[in-house]
């Protein structure tokens, strides 16, 4: 009985320290697994800052990151919305064969709701936007008639006709204002569809964007210049100069603003208004880019050109992942919120499963597109997924059509951030706490993580630097304008140096400088004796 007491004494402290091993091993691995999903970018090493105070404040604000990322760890539980998707029964069966009429069919009658057309025959093409939460729907046709919509009601919110061409609109913050490029400026209207600015600056527009987090409407016009105003306070922001004639498309990276240009010749330029050159030029087609698209997450851009190809590219290391084939050149792309890529292409709309995790797999490519639609002889302008629904927005020359695709929207939504369901004054609420947080121009960069990290170089590396930086003091060129005399600066700094046997050039230099001044004072006192004649030339005064 003892040696059995004695036994269970001592394996129990060793199993206690195995189980908490095991224990922080996995609570390690449930941090990293939070703070890789929820978290905000590297963490910060405060070990080698000196001061104590903001080390402390530092190691604070770290805490409280971590137990945010946690927390928001622990609550996926309650995201039980899933994207359901088309999956086929047997292998015959294909996905993109199944007809918009069929999904109408099998899915609740509020949902297929959401699945209509509008026939729009005499002022297209159109081209259309959402805004940011997905309840308003904007139409503007090539010919002058512009109109918005609340499209989940069937309600007409406003309609105009400019008698003039229309080239791009696109909302701004929320849905009381959109901007339209029209023949030659950029207007800004309101909900209800008076004018209230024109922006006389952007001279023929070609496309419109608009950086909700900075509140900066962007164009790129056809004489080749991009220009961006901060819609808060009216003021041109920047103008910059494309030197690569009128571009082709346009279109932002939601992960951290830069904006993508499309060019004639093939190529892409990323840009950012703190630079008059472009950041990256990357040539991504042989002929002229037609439309490009960024996924959310910043890492993939998906472009479509003149030589029937649809590119996919990595951002990150900028380099082609992948390129498939279109029988037309695509007109138009776009990225849902889960990945679904649409790509418009003569009178056919294709949508893509899967084309960022192939190539994050390292797989091979696609073989065929996940849904299709099209082919009436409606010729597509553009596409447009609806944030937080499953829906696509297809317009052409005769109209536009929304598509009902099956798991392509977010379901789960921050309203915090954006509020598909906000009233009146959540809206008005959400407007002021936007403008308090708006960013400044200056953050727009191609590394967004840069805001808010510190710089851990030391100072000893900086004084280095700095000493690196400034020229050495030559000592001879303070001594050239001292006085004279025997206790000059120049006859002492000699006297100084002429203990030493050690002949440096510095010493050389002094001493060809104190023989130049031997000799000008020479020169001065026979110039002094000619003036002053024979008999007064003894009283000529002579330097020391």
């Amino acid at each position: 009985m003892a040696t059995a007491a004695t036994t269970q004494a001592v394996a129990g402290p060793s199993t206690t320290s195995t189980q908490d091993a095991i224990a922080a091993r996995e609570a390690k691995q449930r941090l990293v697994e939070a703070q890789k999903r929820y978290g905000r970018g590297k963490r910060i090493h405060t070990e080698s800052i000196k001061d104590k105070k903001l080390r402390r404040n530092l190691k604070a604000v770290e805490a409280k990151y971590r137990d945010a990322a946690l927390k928001a760890k622990d609550a996926e539980i309650l995201l039980d919305n899933e994207p359901g998707f088309l999956e086929p029964e047997g292998e015959l069966e294909r996905t993109y064969k199944v007809r918009q009429d069929e999904i109408k069919e099998n899915i609740g009658i509020e949902t297929a709701k959401k699945g209509f057309e509008l026939k729009l025959e005499e002022l297209g093409p159109y081209r259309a936007d959402y805004t940011r939460n997905g309840r308003s729907l904007l139409l503007a046709g090539r010919k002058g008639h512009v109109a918005t919509m609340d499209w989940r009601a069937g309600k007409l919110g406003c309609e105009l006709q400019l008698n003039e061409t229309v080239r791009d609109a696109k909302w701004l913050h929320n849905d009381q204002y959109f901007a339209v490029a029209q023949k030659k400026y950029v207007y800004i209207y309101d909900h209800a569809g008076l004018e209230l600015h024109c922006l006389n600056k952007h001279v023929e527009a070609a496309f419109l964007e608009f950086l909700p987090y900075h509140f900066l409407l962007t164009s790129a016009t056809m004489s080749g210049f991009l220009k961006y105003t901060d819609t808060s306070t009216g003021q041109l922001v920047a103008e910059l100069p494309t030197r690569q004639g009128c571009p082709t498309s346009l279109c932002q990276n939601p992960w951290n603003a830069i904006l993508h240009v499309g060019h004639q010749n093939g190529t892409v330029t990323l840009w950012s208004p703190n630079s008059q050159t472009a950041l990256v030029k990357a040539l991504v087609h042989r002929g002229p880019v037609r439309s490009l698209a960024v996924d959310r997450q910043g890492r993939y851009i998906v472009s479509t050109g003149q030589d029937l190809k649809m590119n996919v590219w990595d951002i990150r290391m900028f380099k082609e992942v992948h390129s498939y084939s279109c029988f037309q050149p695509g007109t138009s792309v776009a990225i849902s919120d889960r990945g679904l890529t649409a790509v418009g292409w003569g009178t056919q709309v294709s949508v893509w499963r899967g084309l960022f995790e192939a190539a994050e797999a390292d797989q091979g490519k696609v073989k065929s597109p996940y849904m299709a639609w099209g082919g009436d002889g409606q010729r597509i302008e553009t596409v447009r997924w609806c944030p937080f629904e499953d829906v696509l927005g297809v317009t052409h020359d005769k109209g536009f059509a929304s598509l009902i695709v099956p798991g392509a929207g977010e379901p789960n939504f921050d309203s915090m951030e954006v509020n598909p369901y906000e009233n009146k004054k959540q809206r008005q609420e959400a407007e002021v706490r936007a403008l308090l947080n708006k960013l400044q121009p200056e953050m727009i960069s191609l590394d967004p993580n840069f805001i808010g990290n510190i710089d851990t170089i030391s100072d000893k590396k900086r004084q280095e630097e700095r000493d690196l930086d400034r020229k050495p003091e030559d000592p001879i060129e303070k001594l050239k304008n001292r006085g004279r005399g025997r206790n000059s600066a120049l006859r002492k700094y000699l006297r100084k140096k002429g203990r030493s046997n050690v002949i440096d050039e510095k010493r050389l230099k002094a001493e060809a400088l104190r023989k130049e001044h031997a000799a000008r004072a020479k020169e001065k006192l026979r110039r002094e004796k000619e003036e002053l004649g024979p008999a007064l030339a003894r009283f000529a005064k002579k330097e020391l």
